[in-house]
């Protein structure tokens, strides 16, 4: 029997079987899940981009994250650097600035999936920075935050199809800088904490499609400075400080779609800092970071479900891929529909 709407819970899934396609609840109504199965081996892929312990890397490797199990070589980005920004579509992942060995990077960095390779040369973001964010949608990529070393309010676009230089967007309501977090549906994007000089718990948001700058979306609970992840309904932030300098393993989300401060999610296996994240539209996998010792680890967790992570596998490159300011993307999140 059917629930009245009032008593359907936001996010609630079900499959509609005129249709043939599954639908979640908006608060109002119900809207098709847009799934879809990437061309590559193992299908969606996440990729991890460079990070350092004591040297600064150049790996890139990637994991298949339907399927626990080590993370593989996929190639090299054209500089060493960590704290990158990232973000991807279906085809394409992109790299962004980040810290070189020594210096700040303008450098953007793209990969193409389905093809293991080094990465090309895609164009600058508008100004040299590290510890940025990114996020996206299927076609076009932000970046935001970061430090110069002054933390940054700064956000820029790209067309992820096409290569170029990227190009204003607006202002985070605060600048910030080491470790912003990210979530994204297919027209949102959420800008969540990080720290300047003191950390913020602020989460700001913006329209994908629009340029303009950031907007109050609430505040984070229980973490700052990690990692962000999402499928298409929910944003999931992991690790970092809580408070800092104390290094937390919790793990917080929001529901994309409204605003309001996020919620206790559950645990990491351990707490750690500069983690990479990456999702499915089912699984967030965060790899590589700090407990303070530099590690390997790969957890994940099930989007859906609330609960603490559970081993997934290993980073496995440069010093056995124990390695902090690892970053992460795939061309499965949310952000793509």
């Amino acid at each position: 029997m059917s629930l009245p709407p009032s008593e359907i819970p936001l996010g609630a899934i079900r499959f509609n079987s005129d249709s043939q396609k599954l639908e979640y609840w908006m608060g109002s109504t119900w809207r098709q899940i847009h799934t879809f199965s990437p061309t590559i081996e193992g299908g969606v892929r996440g990729i991890f981009f460079g990070g350092n312990n004591g040297s600064t890397y150049d790996d890139i490797e990637f994991i298949s994250i339907s399927t626990q199990g080590n993370a593989t070589d996929f190639g090299n980005l054209t500089q060493s650097k960590l704290a990158c920004g990232t973000c991807g579509s279906r085809t394409r992942g992109i790299a962004a600035a980040g810290q070189t060995s020594p210096g700040f990077s303008n450098v953007i960095n793209f990969i193409t999936f389905s093809s293991t390779g080094n990465a090309s040369d895609f164009g600058d973001t508008t100004n040299k920075r590290d510890f940025l964010g990114g996020l996206s949608n299927e076609t076009r990529g932000l970046f935001f935050g970061g430090r110069t070393p002054a933390p940054q309010s700064h956000i820029d676009f790209i067309t992820i199809a096409a290569e170029g230089n990227a190009v204003d967007f607006g202002d985070l309501i605060s600048a910030r800088q080491n470790y912003p977090m990210d979530a994204a549906s297919a027209s949102r994007g959420i800008m969540a904490g990080g720290v300047s000089g003191t950390q913020t718990f602020q989460m700001d948001f913006v329209t994908i499609a629009t340029t303009g700058n950031g907007r109050d979306f609430g505040q984070l609970s229980n973490v700052v400075g990690g990692a962000g992840a999402s499928n298409s309904i929910r944003g999931i932030f992991a690790g970092g400080y809580f408070p800092q300098p104390s290094i937390t393993d919790n793990i917080d989300f929001s529901t994309i779609a409204t605003l309001g401060n996020s919620t206790a999610f559950g645990d990491l296996s351990a707490g750690r800092r500069g983690l990479g994240g990456v999702a499915s539209l089912t699984r967030a996998c965060f790899g590589g970071g700090s407990t303070p010792t530099d590690v390997n680890t790969i957890d994940y967790i099930e989007i859906a479900t609330g609960g603490n992570a559970v081993d997934f596998g290993d980073l496995g490159q440069s010093n056995s891929g124990k390695k902090k300011n690892v970053t992460g993307c795939s061309n499965g999140h949310g952000g793509l529909g």
